[in-house]
């Protein structure tokens, strides 16, 4: 993997101090009164603001905020008019208009030569469906957010590859991807009865990259009534994209149930759940299972389900070498799925930096019928929240792969399904594992663990199909509506698969 070096990160960011002129933007976009920036700036924004009340964003007017959704669509960009296109950058930024669902503007400054500017809008910035609206979005002349273009896949073409729009979240996708899965700068009280904050990025810094320079920086100032926080993001683009994210939290008020490197994305159905309704498609998902690198080193494997109702899982832990919502399956026939093409939907792992302390990933199952819509969420929950009057540091690495091995001898699991015996009719759960330790069936023994009922059997054998193994538990007949299962493949003593976790919900 290909990641960015401290000197290409600092690079990409004061490399133009040396320039003797500022490059020109592109027609339409008319840039503010110059300011000196560094990013000291962007924390002592963040510290003022948390001394002072918090004070909701101004609203769009009725006729952007009232806009449908298929009419917003339709508000387009001009291409010709992408900040850098005409540079020797090979990064490039378009811009989103506010309106519909993005009703609370943002602003964007460019960095260039150490110096910030305020970008703003010309009147033809935008292509929209109306004269009307396109002089609205102009006299607004905030923007719903940005993306960042960059030869990704082909030297000859620029292809989007970062977003950042609505509230804190952002998304990006590697080589050969397709966009999937998002991320969020912070949850605060997700799946609590009193109902979600929903932190947002209000100003954004974006330096610009020298011509030599295959990363680009990208600064954040969020707010909520809550919180604030200074965010700095580091991005290379490539296979797997990467980004380096630090960030600076100033509580207002004590956070109780907060989430650092917060992912989220869609789960409907797989082998393991059939759907409500009939679909011609084996399986529906962004997202197939979380995974979690323990700080003691085990590695955890838990599919995803969409339950009847609300889920809170937690995997408690301390210091954690990194998690993610992964999307293993990768060939057309798991999804058969020719427009939605899941298959090249990217996975997201975060890599904690420096110890996280105790606390536990948090997984959130929200009952969903429409794949339009994110119903998971993972995160880090710290144990204690976040107490007001400190700054509370944190970084992770953040990269967009298309799935994380757990290790060289260590199995991944790589189906999970769920089924009747035939003998019988019990319910039972399959389970299969790669083998790269080349492990014999004869010599494998499974930890396995129910949270109730009895009666359960287990049998193992290999799989010459695929080279691994697979897992046959059969459960008993008394089992409670919810059963919580794990179970761990060993070879010699040592284990030789990922810990297979799952919430068994009795089917009516």
């Amino acid at each position: 993997m290909t990641t960015p070096t401290r000197r290409a990160i600092l690079q990409s960011g004061i490399a133009a101090f040396a320039a003797s002129a500022i490059a020109p933007l592109a027609d339409g976009m008319i840039q503010g009164e110059p300011r000196r920036f560094t990013r000291d700036q962007v924390l002592e924004e963040a510290r003022a603001l948390s001394r002072r009340p918090f004070a909701a964003p101004a609203r769009l007017p009725e006729a952007l905020g009232s806009l449908d959704y298929e009419t917003y669509r339709a508000i387009r960009f001009r291409a010709d008019r992408a900040v850098w296109r005409d540079t020797a950058s090979r990064f490039s930024l378009q811009m989103f208009a506010p309106g519909s669902l993005y009703q609370e503007p943002v602003d964007l400054l460019l960095v260039e030569s150490g110096v910030a500017r305020r970008l703003s809008l010309s009147p033809d910035a935008f292509a929209a469906p109306s004269e009307a609206l396109t002089a609205l979005i102009a006299e607004v002349g905030r923007f719903a957010g940005f993306r960042i273009h960059y030869p990704i896949n082909s030297p000859s073409y620029a292809d989007e590859f970062t977003v950042f729009q609505g509230a804190s979240y952002f998304r990006a996708v590697s080589r050969g991807q397709l966009y999937g899965l998002s991320a969020r700068g912070l949850a605060v009280d997700t799946g609590e009865p009193g109902g979600e904050e929903f932190p947002a990025f209000r100003k954004f810094w974006i330096e610009r990259p020298s011509p030599s320079m295959d990363a680009i920086v990208v600064h954040a100032l969020l707010d909520s009534p809550r919180v604030t926080g200074a965010y700095r993001f580091a991005i290379l683009p490539g296979a797997p994209t990467a980004m380096d994210v630090e960030a600076t939290l100033f509580p207002r008020e004590r956070l109780a149930h907060v989430g650092l490197g917060c992912l989220t994305s869609m789960y409907m159905h797989g082998p393991l759940d059939a759907p409500a309704a009939s679909d011609h498609r084996p399986a529906v998902h962004d997202s197939l299972g979380l995974a979690i690198h323990t700080g003691a080193g085990e590695r955890l494997w838990r599919p995803l389900f969409n339950p009847r109702s609300l889920q809170m899982s937690a995997f408690v832990d301390r210091d954690p070498r990194g998690f993610g919502l992964l999307q293993r399956d990768r060939a057309f026939e798991d999804y058969q799925d020719l427009e939605a093409r899941y298959e090249r939907r990217p996975s997201a792992w975060v890599t904690p930096r420096g110890g996280w302390g105790d606390g536990h990933v948090q997984l959130v199952e929200i009952p969903s019928d429409f794949e339009g819509n994110d119903n998971i969420v993972a995160y880090w929950r710290p144990a204690g929240g976040l107490a007001p009057g400190a700054e509370h540091h944190f970084a992770y690495r953040l990269t967009w792969p298309d799935d994380v091995a757990p290790g060289p001898r260590l199995g991944a699991v790589t189906r999970s399904a769920f089924g009747r015996r035939l003998s019988d009719q019990r319910p039972q759960l399959v389970i299969d594992w790669a083998n790269p330790a080349g492990a014999a069936v004869e010599d494998l023994t499974l930890e396995v663990g129910l949270s109730g009922g009895s009666g359960h059997e287990t049998h193992a054998a290999a799989n010459p199909l695929t080279g691994g193994f697979r897992v046959y538990l059969t459960l008993g007949a008394d089992l409670p509506p919810v059963t919580e299962i794990r179970v761990r493949p060993f070879a010699h003593g040592a284990p030789v698969g990922e810990t297979w976790l799952y919430r068994h919900v009795q089917r009516g």
